[in-house]
């Protein structure tokens, strides 16, 4: 018969018995590894046999304390017989802003009971190895380095550049006391061990823990600065408590422990000069997280945790609170521990990135064996650089507005890898978004999906429903694919070079009526007869992409011309171009291009948030982002690139003819205008050529260089304003502005056709532009509005410009 099982009172007892017990195991081996007798810890009252190898300074006995006085803000390197400091005992370092490194030469190791304090920089090196005991409290103005690996004289003595520290003792770093950077940083390195049980903090550094034979050690007033160059399957221990702006646990080939504890153990709190960052990083080894960590930047939102190694383990009680987590390795299984970890982040407001690498030989793979579930916005990405799979019987669901990315070829690599979805997604009570991405020549297992009856997509998102499937474009091949089935849905898996072969042009699609998702990433170096997607259709949808190359030699037959289309309908969202765009003539046919743009040609559907700084030149009609705006609407964006009209059609700094809506958008590019320019052919305007559909809440900055013309010209918003027709009566609202100064402007529409009017555009000098009360109530610069004035800027900027 079985015992009965104690209280849970007793038995959480003695799991932190056996918690403590495992801790001591860990620090008690690594005393060993330092051989400390029971008297070497209680001698050693203060350092003995200083003197200065390199530099100048003092070292003088007060009573029960030292006192090293370095003169102004030099360094220094000072070698001693041992360094030790008794509890009762001080060490003080003079030393300025300056940096002292301190290296004992004795066989002994260093026990720091007492106090050491330094106004500068302090780095106490020992090869034997060190432990600061539960009384010693260590404190320094600048930046304090405790290692048993060494350094070079001379590099140290140089300053202001990375030192490379190593050595191959089998010794460790304990710190069992308190140890504090008031301005600086706190690096623990060891070869053998590096354990923190008591307390680090470095409120505006880093404070890093790094095991390995060979360290790099950096300066960067922005991220970590030290990287394990060469392993030594050594080991990292945090039980006590870090807290600073970014912290760093690295082990390379060996492992690292995030252990346990009451509250929070490893806590960055950035600054307006750091992010605040946690990176856990054992690349050959494991890391083992079993308590929660906290990142968060200097503002309140959240910060990064980085956790890489071969093998990963997550205790009852791990948990991330920041913005992001990052988890990568080799391959993974979402098992019950790992699920209960995800899950309570999650459900904390932590995004999180899970990738598998397929590193030492590994799968690839990344299976999720057990179900999770959170409630909130946090999204989470499964990567695998092979195969995702959802096992039977197993559900992901979120309640709230979280997304879900399921993704194979991680590395995007063409391994021909799928999505399998033997369990269940259930997306019914949130209103994000589910993506799945396989290879093109993978495949796709949907198994059980519930999606929202009621969802519908984020304004300017781009979004058609709310799971979507898409192939991966991975290479100019796979782009040339696309033509293939050019209904069908895609995503750009990576930054793709288009470099044509000699003599040839980059694969284009003559026609495309899908959803193209860039997902952030870069087509560059087109070299196109053309332009990339031909002719975008009512239906078709392209987001999230930026385009660079050029885009010339356009076929006699084509009447539109941009970079990404020639015709839109459909919706183009988040998309960027930068090169140029040419279209000039005279042809032979007469006919050609009748108007080019740096994104389209022709549009007459919607374009949001999208920009171009492309150079636009045309023998017609042309435009910085939109040749001809055919009904369609542009909406929060700009183009900045020079725009040229070689022949006498209309030349716009963001549209060269405008029938349809553009709003909250603007111009800041050079428009160049030949001198057939006259009262009967139409000239340049800083906004737009010509218009007679609506225009309001934009603005252009862009020089109008227009050698003659007619008088009244030329206009800093447009040339002419028209009155078609009843739906297309040439409206400029009055939130309509151009710089007077920087265009030459003095009219902001330069004349009306068919009874038009001039439109209530107002001109403003550069300072009024640079000042948001000079643009009324209908522009929103406050927090989720559209428009943005950064420091300095000489005009606004739309909001969305700012995350880029």
């Amino acid at each position: 018969m079985s015992p009965p099982e104690p209280p849970r009172r007793t038995r959480r007892a003695l799991r932190r018995r056996q918690s403590n017990a495992r801790l001591w195991l860990v620090i008690g081996s690594a005393l060993t590894g330092l051989s400390f007798a029971h008297a070497t810890l209680a001698a050693g009252k203060l350092p003995q046999g200083g003197t200065y190898v390199a530099g100048a300074g003092a070292i003088a006995s007060h009573g029960d304390g030292l006192v090293v006085t370095q003169p102004g803000s030099t360094r220094g390197v000072i070698e001693w017989n041992s360094f030790s400091i008794g509890r009762n005992n001080s060490v003080t370092f003079d030393n300025g802003s300056g940096a002292t490194l301190n290296r004992v030469t004795g066989g002994s190791p260093s026990a720091i009971f007492g106090r050491l304090s330094a106004t500068g920089s302090l780095y106490v090196i020992n090869p034997q190895g060190i432990v600061v005991g539960p009384s010693g409290v260590i404190s320094t103005g600048g930046r304090f380095v405790v290692s048993t690996l060494d350094v070079c004289n001379d590099a140290f003595m140089q300053g202001g550049g990375s030192l490379t520290l190593s050595g191959d003792r089998d010794a460790s770093v304990i710190n069992l006391g308190k140890v504090s950077s008031s301005g600086g940083d706190v690096f623990l390195i060891a070869r053998r061990a590096v354990i923190n049980a008591g307390t680090i903090t470095a409120p505006n550094g880093t404070a890093e823990l790094a095991a390995g034979e060979q360290v790099l050690l950096q300066d960067s007033g922005s991220s970590r600065q030290v990287f394990v160059q060469m392993g030594g399957q050594g080991t990292v221990v945090n039980r006590g408590h870090i807290k600073a702006a970014q912290v760093s646990l690295q082990a390379a080939d060996g492992n690292v422990y995030a252990l346990a504890g009451g509250g929070t153990r490893i806590r960055a709190t950035g600054t307006a000069d750091r992010d605040g960052h946690v990176w856990l990083v054992a690349d050959g080894g494991r890391v083992s997280q079993l308590g929660k960590i906290s990142a968060s930047n200097a503002d309140g939102s959240g910060g990064t945790v980085d956790t890489q190694a071969a093998q990963l383990a997550f205790g009852k009680h791990a948990a991330v609170h920041a913005g992001q987590w990052n988890l990568s390795t080799p391959d993974f299984t979402i098992d019950d521990s790992v699920a209960h970890a995800l899950q309570r982040s999650l459900n904390a407001g932590t995004s999180i990135d899970v990738t598998t690498t397929g590193a030492n030989g590994a799968t690839g793979d990344l299976g999720v064996a057990s179900s999770l579930s959170w409630s909130g916005p946090a999204s989470l990405t499964l990567a695998a650089y092979h195969d995702v799979s959802v096992a039977t019987g197993t559900t992901i669901a979120n309640s709230g507005a979280g997304n879900l990315t399921l993704r194979a070829d991680a590395a995007g690599i063409d391994n021909g890898d799928s999505v399998i979805n033997n369990g269940t997604i259930d997306w019914s009570r949130s209103t994000g978004i589910v993506r799945a991405l396989h290879d093109i020549t993978g495949g796709y297992l949907p198994g059980n999906i519930h999606s929202n009856s009621t969802w519908s997509a984020p304004p300017d998102s781009g979004l058609v429903t709310q799971v979507t499937v898409y192939a991966l474009v991975n290479t100019v091949s796979d782009l040339g694919a696309v033509g293939l089935n050019p209904s069908g849905n895609y995503a750009l898996g990576r930054d793709i070079d288009a470099t044509p072969p000699p003599g040839e042009f980059s694969p284009a699609v003559a026609s495309f009526s899908g959803q193209f998702d860039g997902m952030g990433h870069t087509i560059s170096h087109l070299w196109l007869s053309g332009s990339l997607l031909g002719d975008i259709g009512y239906s078709g949808v392209v987001r999230n992409l930026n385009i660079e190359g050029s885009a010339a030699n356009f076929p006699e037959s084509a009447t539109w011309a941009g970079l990404l289309a020639d015709t839109n309908y459909g919706t183009i969202a988040s998309v960027h171009s930068s090169g140029s765009v040419t279209s000039i003539g005279p042809l032979s046919t007469g006919i050609g291009p009748l108007s080019t743009g740096g994104l389209v040609g022709l549009n007459g559907g919607t374009i949001t948030r999208s920009s171009s700084t492309a150079d636009v030149s045309s023998y017609y009609a042309a435009g910085g982002l939109v040749g001809t705006n055919s009904f369609g609407v542009v909406r929060e964006s700009f183009a900045s690139g020079d725009v040229t009209s070689t022949h006498y059609q209309g030349a716009g700094g963001l549209v060269g003819y405008n029938f349809g809506v553009i709003t909250e958008s603007y111009a800041t590019g050079t428009v160049h205008v030949q001198p057939q320019c006259d009262t009967v052919n139409a000239c340049g305007g800083g906004l737009v050529g010509g218009t007679s559909g609506t225009i309001s809440q934009s603005f252009a900055t862009g020089k109008i260089d227009q050698p003659s013309g007619p008088a009244g010209g030329p206009g800093g918003i447009a040339d002419y304003n028209a009155n078609y027709s009843a739906s297309s009566p040439g409206t400029i609202t009055g939130d309509v502005y151009w710089d007077t100064q920087t265009t030459g402007a003095t009219v902001g529409v330069r004349t009306t056709l068919l009874g038009a009017t001039l439109g209530d555009a107002k001109g403003l000098t550069t300072m009024q532009m640079s000042t948001p009360s000079s643009f009324g109530p209908t522009y929103d610069f406050g927090p989720g509005g559209v428009w943005a004035m950064p420091v300095g800027a000489t005009h606004p900027i739309l909001q969305w410009q700012l995350a880029q």
